[in-house]
């Protein structure tokens, strides 16, 4: 899928947000990362997640336990067993969601690909 608003995406990121593949774990900038701001898409820069949402599940990739209203599609996996979740003004995948793990007060895990997104510090004056 192409359209000229969207940003120019090296192999790599282009492997995940197009070919709906996976980063391996432990291995992206964001799992271990906890900034104040707000996580975009890589590939269109729709707002996603906000910093106060995510957590350390000890999963390898980036967990959140909420997104953006509106800002994140699912979507039944092929294989019947997982959630896909994907961009929504972009469909780039992001990776799964996972419900009922209680992690968090709202049993909801959002295991997001750092490739797939982009960290925005909130900066006030």
């Amino acid at each position: 899928m192409t359209n000229a608003n969207y940003n120019n995406l090296s192999p790599e990121e282009k492997f995940v947000i197009e070919m709906k593949g996976t980063e391996p774990p432990f291995a992206g900038e964001y799992d271990d990362f906890y900034a104040n701001g707000t996580y975009i898409c890589r590939r269109c820069n729709a707002a996603l997640y906000d910093s106060v949402n995510k957590f350390d599940a000890r999963c390898g990739w980036p967990a959140f336990d909420k997104e953006v209203p509106g800002s994140v599609k699912r979507t039944p996996d092929p294989d019947g067993f997982r959630t896909e979740i994907t961009c929504t003004n972009c469909d780039g995948h992001l990776g799964h969601v996972f419900v009922g793990e209680q992690f968090t007060s709202t049993n909801t895990r959002h295991c997001v690909n750092s490739l797939s997104i982009k960290f925005i510090e909130n900066r006030e004056n």
